[in-house]
Parts: structure tokens; C-alpha cells; sequence
């Protein structure tokens, strides 16, 4: 059997399948993963990542190639498929590229391992850094959209969901936090390993990890477990901020339905500033500047809880479906700030039509581009949009449907024709009016 050899320096890239227009580079075809169990150690230091990812997969046509997401900056040096090494790989143009020593049948099941190792840092993208970077004092990791494989191997889309097992050995001074239940902690010498299992499918965009010199605790008065992860010079100031969190998660579940995640939600205060908060599946990212004691962060603290029902349980299909990540996480603040005595939904609507009134009228909700699909007005007139949903079907015909798309496609993916086919159904009068002048004009509609 043939030695796996790196291809030279300047071997010519082979063209991968776009999955996905906005994101031409991410993605693969061919095969499906179920499962990716990482074993890794973290050296806080000198910023090194080094192990295993194991991925469990089943290939859906023939393959004799296939590929995988991962940056340029970690350094593959062995990899194996059903236990075997391949006849070749190579990492090209942010692609691992694996050619088998047989070609294998659609159906056929494939264990891949890969020992790997470099120094992380995030990816340049369109909408700035994202994935794995680097803090004063410890590491995060920002997925969204593109940023998994700054730090592992993988199929870097939203439809590829899977469960994981992260393994991860770093300095014993530092708390490790990643998705899921924390399963096994164990100390030996000046390292401490800490293993995580996340069951439920969960795209690769939405794993993180969150190392630092943190604390943690437990937030009190949730059905639903509720955990803070921080430095523990922030506490005063979280338990000023971040006092509501357990009447928003009672809100939430009684409007969206049941919470998707077993092991709870957690909170994580990073030590150091952040721009946005980030979301995670089953985990919400602040930065030590939305915990300040002021209460400032109230709605982004809604905001991020929502996406565990819209964006992280339920997960679009594509990338021009994000809408029904952000306008959803942002009519919850809507939600939340009328149920707290704040403005109400409809104060909140108008004041935001009445500002994007103002700005350029070349959006298009259910296919913004990928330049725009994180401004502000995806998240603003994607809102109004449900508000604007809900005065047409009223209150309980509007939250039935909310509960029922949650339901129905917890833990997979959809897309927007999906949402208006399901609201149909809510109603005896045709919607095609609404979606055509709010999702697929660009104009900005009245607000009746």
C-alpha cells in the first residue's frame, strides 16, 4: 500500500461544487456527517492547537475524492478512512483533499481521522474575522458564517448538522467551555482535559469554544438550567445585567415552544471587549462591554436567547434565508422589551419603519446578497415583516405558528418558502400580497 504524499506547493486546485452562492468556498458534495469527535490540546501561550478530528460520515454517491473545509493554517500530517491512510491528501485553497484507495459505493459508511496541528487564527472574510481568535488572556471561537474550519476539519455548511464530542486538554488555570453537557472534567499535572457532548445536530458554524481564567455558576429561578460562564470580577455587574434571563427564557418557551437543547443554555462573559455578542448552539457569547452594571444590553440579551429556537434548533437552508435567523431574534427583543414594560412590539415596528424609511431602498429580504446579509435592515425589516404577519393572523394564530415551525423543524433545516407555505395555513385569506411587497420587493411597503 502506497504512503499518503502532500501534494507540491504548486499543484493546480481542482474545482469543488458551489453548495452554496454566497459562500462559493464552503461546503461538499458527496457524503453526509453524522458525528465529529474532536480530541484536542490547547496551549494558551503560544497559541497552539494540535489532535484528532474523527468524523463518521456516509457518502451519498460514488466517491474515489472527497474534501473537507479546513484553513490554510493548520498543517495536516496524517490522515486515515475506515482505518486505513489514503492514497493521497493534500490541503489546496482551504480544502482537504482526500483521494481513496478505491472508489466507495453511495450508502457506504467512512470513519475519517485526521491529525492535525497549527497556530489558529480567523479567517478574512466579507463580513471581517470569524472563527477561531486569540484573547489577552485565552480564545474564542465565532463561527458565524464561515469560521469552523479555522480550528477543525469539516463540511462547512448549515445543513450539515451533526452531534459532536469535543475533547479538549488546555492549561489548568483556564475553564474550557464548549456545546453541550460537560460530561468529564480531570486534572493531572498543570492540564486539565475537559470533554463535552453535544447530541443534538447542530451545524459546524454554530460550535465554539471559550477558553479563560472563568468561573462558573449556576443562575437561579429557570426551568430550564441556566449557567453563567465569566471572570469572576464580573459578577456584581452580571447579576445586575443579566437578571431578567430567567423570565425571558419563560417568555420564550411559552411563545416559541418548548427549549430544543437538554443541557440548557449558557451564558459566557469573554474578559475582554466585543464588538456583537456572538451566538452558539446552546451558548451565548458577551464581551466584559455588555456587562458593565448598566442594563445597556437588555435586547441583545433577548436577542441571543431567541436564536436558539430561530437560527440554531431551526437553521435556514441557505445563506439568503436570514432573515428567518435575524428578524426572528429581533421581533423577540420586540417581544421581550413590550412584556418588561419597555416600548411594545408595535411602538418598536414603527419607529424602525420610520428609520428605514431613510436608508436606501435596495433590499431584498429573502435574498439579500451576501454583502448585506448581516446589515442591520435584514434584521430590522425582517422584523416589522412578522409584525406586520402577526396584525394579518392575530395574536394566537401568529404564536400557534411560531410553536409549529419550531416544532416541526427542530433540530433540521428550512428555508423562507418553507415559513410562507406553513403560515398559509393560518389563515383563510391568500398571503402572497404580504410576502410579495415585504420579502420580495424592495421597496419599503406601508406600515398599515
Amino acid at each position: 500500500m502506497s504512503k499518503p504524499t502532500k501534494a507540491p506547493a504548486k499543484a493546480a486546485v481542482e474545482s469543488v461544487p458551489v453548495v452554496d452562492p454566497y459562500l462559493p468556498g464552503s461546503g461538499n458534495t458527496g457524503y453526509r456527517v453524522s458525528r465529529y469527535e474532536l480530541a484536542l490540546e490547547y496551549k494558551v501561550s503560544s497559541n497552539r492547537l494540535s489532535g484528532t478530528a474523527t468524523i463518521t460520515a456516509v457518502t451519498v454517491t460514488a466517491l474515489r475524492q472527497l474534501t473537507l473545509d479546513l484553513a490554510g493554517t493548520l498543517s495536516v500530517a496524517k490522515v486515515w478512512v475506515n482505518g486505513r491512510p489514503p492514497t493521497r491528501f493534500a490541503t489546496t485553497a482551504d480544502k482537504l483533499r482526500i483521494t481513496l484507495a478505491a472508489e466507495v459505493p453511495p450508502g457506504a459508511a467512512l470513519v475519517i481521522a485526521i491529525r492535525y496541528s497549527g497556530s489558529p487564527r480567523p479567517s478574512e472574510t466579507l463580513w471581517g474575522e470569524v472563527g477561531f481568535e486569540e484573547l489577552t488572556d485565552g480564545a474564542l471561537v465565532s463561527g458565524q458564517p464561515n469560521g469552523a474550519p479555522s480550528w477543525f476539519p469539516c463540511d462547512d455548511h448549515p445543513y450539515a448538522k451533526a452531534s459532536y464530542r469535543i475533547e479538549l486538554s488546555t492549561d489548568s488555570p483556564y475553564y474550557a467551555l464548549a456545546n453541550g453537557e460537560l460530561v468529564s472534567r480531570r486534572t493531572r499535572a498543570s492540564r486539565t482535559t475537559w470533554v463535552y457532548e453535544q447530541p443534538e445536530p447542530t451545524p459546524t458554524y454554530l460550535v465554539t469554544l471559550q477558553i479563560g481564567r472563568y468561573e462558573s455558576r449556576r443562575v437561579p429561578g429557570s426551568a430550564v438550567p441556566i449557567q453563567a460562564v465569566l471572570p469572576a470580577r464580573l459578577t456584581d455587574e452580571f447579576d445586575r445585567d443579566f437578571a431578567d434571563q430567567a423570565q425571558m427564557m419563560e417568555l420564550f418557551v411559552r411563545l416559541f415552544g418548548p427549549y430544543p437543547l437538554a443541557a440548557g443554555y449558557t451564558v459566557a462573559i469573554t474578559d475582554d471587549n466585543l464588538e456583537i455578542p456572538l451566538e452558539a448552539q446552546g451558548i451565548s457569547i458577551f464581551g466584559a462591554n455588555h456587562c458593565d452594571g448598566t442594563g445597556r444590553s437588555t435586547r441583545l440579551i433577548a436577542h441571543e436567547l431567541a436564536h436558539q429556537w430561530f437560527g440554531n434548533s431551526v437553521t435556514l437552508r441557505r445563506w439568503s434565508d436570514i432573515w428567518l435567523h435575524e428578524g426572528f431574534a429581533c421581533y423577540a427583543e420586540w417581544l421581550w422589551s413590550q412584556h418588561s414594560g419597555g416600548p411594545s412590539a408595535d411602538e418598536l415596528a414603527r419607529r424602525y419603519h420610520q428609520r428605514l424609511a431613510g436608508l436606501p431602498q435596495d433590499l431584498l429580504l429573502a435574498d439579500p446578497g451576501p454583502a448585506d446579509m448581516f446589515d442591520d435592515r435584514v434584521y430590522k425589516r425582517g422584523a416589522i415583516t412578522l409584525h406586520v404577519l402577526r396584525g394579518r393572523l392575530g395574536d394566537d394564530a401568529f404564536f400557534a405558528l411560531l410553536r409549529d415551525w419550531t416544532s416541526r423543524h427542530r433540530h433540521s433545516n428550512a428555508g423562507t418558502e418553507d415559513f410562507t407555505a406553513l403560515a398559509a395555513g393560518y389563515t383563510g385569506e391568500s398571503l402572497q400580497p404580504l410576502w410579495q411587497a415585504w420579502l420580495y420587493s424592495t421597496a419599503l411597503p406601508a406600515l398599515d
